[in-house]
């Protein structure tokens, strides 16, 4: 599958998302190892701190299916650029997802950008040193 691909399941999941506080949807969708794809949206909670946000949601999907190894993920949000994934986001992205895996960011009117995880969160934080790429 090839990002563009999966952007557009990202835009489509975009769509579910429940946010009636902000009105900022995201949608996201990650490919696990295998190429299966995952899904998600932000769900919002009038407590602010019971909201999840979309990368999180697929990611944990894709894990909760027994998936430990994403490959890549794709982002699409209402933003002037390519919308930018949260701190949270970007460190639950780290146990998941090897230093060179393909994070798509993007926005409703096409534009994109393509990084190696690596560069959307530089300095992430690991327990251990015995970790695996």
């Amino acid at each position: 599958m090839r990002m563009d691909e999966l952007t557009e399941r990202a835009r489509q999941a975009r769509e579910q998302a429940y946010v009636p506080y902000s009105h900022f949807a995201v949608g996201a969708a990650v490919m696990t190892a295998d190429g299966q794809i995952y899904t998600g949206c932000n769900i919002e909670n009038s407590s602010y701190g019971m909201s999840l946000c979309a990368e999180r949601v697929a990611m944990f999907k894709a894990v909760s299916a027994g998936h430990r190894h994403l490959k890549a993920i794709a982002v699409v949000g209402d933003t002037k650029g390519p919308v930018s994934p949260c701190g949270a986001c970007r460190q639950v992205m780290t146990e998941f997802m090897p230093a060179d895996a393909s994070v798509t960011l993007s926005n409703l009117q096409g534009k994109s950008e393509t990084l190696p995880l690596k560069e959307v969160l530089p300095f992430a934080f690991f327990l251990n040193d015995d970790r695996v790429d």
